[in-house]
């Protein structure tokens, strides 16, 4: 975007000249002969927006020139990567924190209600019938992947997708998302019968911190079987932080040729996928949908092909996938928002907001459970799927735009000065809040067991489980307690640590074999650093064994297949049939395509067992340490199959 985003903004610069600001910034004026013409208007704007004192601690020309140089470059990056540019984002910035200082309600004049979506019930006809549809779309479908984040919250040093979904096979995040796709690929163009695309794109939405890394991850794995072709990076850029309520623009304590920058927030995803032009590439290629998923949520794609399915069925331009919440769970609701002059909207309220706004509009109880056990308003996990035509068309209106908010952290009561500087920031969940009312907007409930484990939080944080909000319309963070928390929620919430999200792949996949039909025996309950978790056999697949439930309910056959609690199985091949298996150890198979595996009769040996360790211990990687356990691997059958054909695990006895 070029510099005249802020002039153009900023006022009418043609009767003005650089040397009716020489008085305001003369250490500029001074040095105007090292800026390109285009950089003399960028600084004519800055100064007419009251930015004067980025440029008052200049030295003389001569003098830290290359350092001025890399400011107004900074400054054009800045200026280019927000929409409207600087102007637009400083004049929404003194907006947003004279709202704040006032402490206007976000939501004044608006009456919340539940809106209408679909609440999945996992295996039942309905839910197998949603699936086919979804695993049918999915060759018209587009992912993104919105991962600019690092591990350091977890305690890991690594981006978060190279990360290990778990300890059995070792396989990462990004691994397990790509297999995913092409999993879903090879399904739905067995079901389309070859019509419509037959690659299925991923985006995926990096930062400064994860752009390289999540390549070199990718090329050192041979992209993990996808093409390189099919994946496309858009990288997000940092925003200017604030230094006060004028929104006077931060500079960096440590370099006073810097502006200090944060993140923006996943929000500008769609800002990215708009200017990037694959939005419209995607459309013209006649892909209809496009799914959002954040970068550690492991049980995402078992909920994809019904919740697709949904979409498709009822026609949604937005359908936000959901997972049941209890009352005044610390996480947001989908809410049906209509204002007293007729507007109306369905988005994600914070669970610190929805609790209130009900409160406010009759609901004297607030936040409450009906009869099914759970809130009406169902619990938003960020992952979502959009339309793409509709989608486009609304990006085209606002080039991506979605509505921000700013979160100051005042010194004291009179909301003047800030602790520390603050900056806009955005969802990319509070998209549909400038739809038009015409526009279709619900929402799919899965089990949470099936679709919701992410991981987030350290093993210190997840033991504590506590939720510090420090003021009302302010989402909810973990950390310690302080002064400054007004509300703090005790254990009992989700730990969404390494920890959880590991066990819960196992419980996730020890279910879904019970409805099909194998006898997986009941959990167990230990505590590793310090987070008391259920303990289920250690059950992994890849996603080509089964990307749909009919698909591995076919694949169990026989009345005597059974698991026991100790037992390990891990799954590498898409034609593995378990025929009355009888598991009490560890079971490793890994076919490729055309091999055709039988897992039948008894098998049984010392297996594979859980090891706690202490995640203090800096000897042990951190992968390790932040689970607080490792599989120690004592003895197992594995079967290897390089070469096609049909094969039978244990092999059957040789005959004499």
């Amino acid at each position: 975007m070029a510099s005249s985003a802020v002039a153009s903004s900023a006022g009418d610069f043609s009767k003005l000249r650089i040397e009716d600001y020489a008085s305001s910034a003369p250490n500029l004026y001074k040095n105007l002969s090292l800026l390109s013409p285009d950089q003399v208007e960028l600084a004519k704007g800055l100064l007419d927006l009251n930015q004067a004192h980025l440029f008052q601690h200049w030295d003389e020309p001569g003098v830290e020139d290359d350092e001025k140089r890399a400011l107004l470059e900074q400054i054009t990056l800045l200026n280019g990567s927000y929409p409207g540019g600087l102007a637009s984002y400083i004049k929404t910035a003194r907006q947003l924190l004279a709202d704040s200082k006032a402490g206007k309600n976000p939501y004044d004049g608006f009456t919340p209600s539940v809106p209408s979506g679909e609440v999945l019930k996992f295996a039942d006809d309905n839910f197998i019938r949603y699936e086919e549809i979804g695993v049918r779309e999915a060759r018209r479908a587009a992912f993104v992947l919105v991962a600019g984040g690092l591990g350091e919250r977890l305690g890991y040093n690594g981006i978060k997708v190279a990360l290990p979904l778990e300890s059995t096979t070792g396989t990462s995040f990004l691994q397990h998302y790509v297999e995913s796709i092409l999993a879903l690929q090879d399904a739905s163009l067995e079901l389309g019968q070859g019509e419509g695309p037959t690659e299925i794109p991923l985006a995926i939405m990096t930062s400064d911190d994860t752009h390289s890394r999540t390549q070199e991850l990718l090329q050192k794995n041979s992209y993990f079987g996808m093409k390189p072709t099919q994946i496309k990076f858009i990288k997000q850029e940092k925003v200017a932080c604030l230094d006060d309520n004028d929104a006077r623009l931060a500079l960096d304590p440590k370099n006073k040729y810097r502006i200090q920058t944060k993140p923006h927030g996943h929000g500008d995803v769609h800002s990215l996928l708009y200017s990037s032009g694959l939005l419209k590439q995607w459309l013209d290629a006649g892909r209809k949908w496009v799914l959002f998923f954040q970068d550690t949520n492991g049980l995402l794609f078992k909920a994809i092909p019904a919740s697709l399915g949904v979409s498709a069925a009822k026609e949604y331009h937005v359908n936000s996938l959901a997972v049941p919440r209890k009352a005044k769970e610390a996480i947001g609701g989908i809410t049906r928002l209509t204002h007293q002059d007729g507007r109306t909207m369905v988005i994600n309220v914070e669970y610190n907001q929805l609790d209130p706004l009900l409160r406010a509009s009759g609901y004297p109880n607030g936040d409450v459970n009906d009869e099914t056990g759970y809130s009406p308003f169902p619990g938003n996990i960020n992952q979502l799927i959009f339309e793409i035509g509709p989608y486009l068309e609304e990006l085209s209106k606002t080039g991506g735009a979605i509505k921000e908010f700013v979160n100051p952290k005042y010194k004291d009561s009179t909301k003047t000065d800030f602790k520390s500087s603050t900056r806009l920031e955005c969802m990319m969940q509070d998209y549909p809040k400038t739809l038009p009312p015409s526009a279709r907007v619900g929402f799919t409930v899965a089990d949470a067991w099936l679709a919701y484990a992410p991981v987030k939080n350290n093993p210190e944080d997840a033991a504590k489980v506590i939720d510090c909000v420090e003021k009302p319309f302010r989402l909810f963070r973990l950390i310690d307690f302080s002064p400054s928390c007004y509300m703090q929620v005790p254990k009992g919430n989700p730990y969404h640590s390494a920890t959880s999200g590991e066990m819960a792949i196992y419980r996730a996949n020890s279910l879904i074999l019970r409805e099909a039909g194998v006898e997986v025996s009941d959990p167990i309950r230990s505590t590793f650093n310090g987070q008391e978790v259920e303990v289920w056999p250690r059950v992994t697949w890849k996603p080509k064994w089964g990307v749909a439930f009919s698909e591995i309910k076919s694949k169990v056959s026989g009345d005597g297949n059974s698991i026991t609690g100790r037992s390990t199985l891990a799954i590498g091949g898409r034609s593995v049939y378990l025929e009355n298996l009888a598991l009490d150890g560890a079971l490793i198979i890994d076919a490729v395509d055309g091999a055709k595996v039988k897992a039948t009769g008894s098998v049984q040996n010392a297996g594979w067992k859980i090891e706690n360790v202490d995640f203090r211990d800096t000897a042990l990687p951190e992968e390790v340490r932040i689970r607080g356990f490792k599989i120690g691997r004592e003895e197992q059958l594995e079967g290897t199959y390089e070469v096609p054909g049909e094969y039978s695990i244990p092999p059957p006895p040789v005959s004499k």
